[in-house]
């Protein structure tokens, strides 16, 4: 089995070459059921050598990576929780494309500690594959500052973003039966229909808002606790120069 929506965001991110590097930084869901040999062959073929994980504890499991750890692929957790109190009313009243960006920007500030973690493992030696449960928002947040931070234009980093859309089936099939039993519970439960899309919309509004109330991620990110030496590696590591 393979990793489901794994991708290398330099293709549509910087399909002329000339910002990021490729097979630098890749993106994913979480591993459905866990991570096997064929994930593993998958992730050398990479030379993936460290996985960022922004599910918050609730969400892992120990298995989940286990073989890739066995394997010599180090783990690192960011833990982000989309429902702590402040984002849960704002979920509770999320209704459109725009209410979703908005939605990552408040994810990305109430959360500094694990957006730090995952920039500076990023800027680790080998690629690195960044990773939450779907791949979609947590993921598409910390892969659209990093893309930004490159300065990859704002059109190509949706670009990269909306492509989850395709997955998204195969991605849903794989959380309901690794949640079977609590979704059995809470019948009740109520997502979100933004949250079940990857709107164009979103991406655009979330990367207007750091922009203007950041000044952008070479802003932000320090904000977060990220050092500029680990700012500077980033860009060595994964930056090209234009010709």
């Amino acid at each position: 089995m393979s990793l489901v929506n794994f991708r290398d965001p330099a293709v549509l991110g910087d399909p002329d070459g000339r910002r990021v590097r490729p097979g630098v930084l890749y993106r994913s869901a979480q591993p459905f059921p866990a991570a096997d040999a064929a994930i593993v062959a998958q992730l050398r073929a990479c030379d993936i050598r460290t996985i960022v994980d922004l599910r918050d504890t609730s969400e892992t499991d120990p298995a989940d990576w286990a073989a890739a750890e066995t394997a010599g692929i180090a783990v690192v957790a960011a833990p982000v929780n989309p429902v702590t109190d402040g984002l849960a009313e704002r979920m509770r009243t999320m209704a459109t494309a725009a209410d979703l960006g908005h939605f990552y920007v408040l994810m990305a500030e109430s959360a500094p500690t694990a957006v730090a973690a995952a920039v500076e493992a990023a800027a680790r030696p080998g690629a690195v594959l960044l990773h939450c449960a779907a791949g979609k928002d947590r993921t598409g947040l910390l892969t659209a500052l990093l893309l930004d931070l490159l300065d990859v234009p704002a059109e190509r980093i949706v670009a990269d973003y909306i492509r989850t859309a395709e997955a998204l089936p195969q991605i849903f099939a794989g959380l309901a039966e690794r949640h079977r039993t609590a979704l059995n519970d809470r019948r009740d439960l109520h997502i979100p229909a933004p949250l079940l899309e990857a709107p164009a919309e979103a991406m655009t509004v979330f990367l207007d808002i750091v922009r203007t109330r950041h000044g952008g991620a070479a802003s932000f990110l320090p904000t977060c606790g990220v050092a500029q030496e680990t700012l500077i590696a980033f860009r060595a590591k994964a930056a090209l120069i234009a010709g």
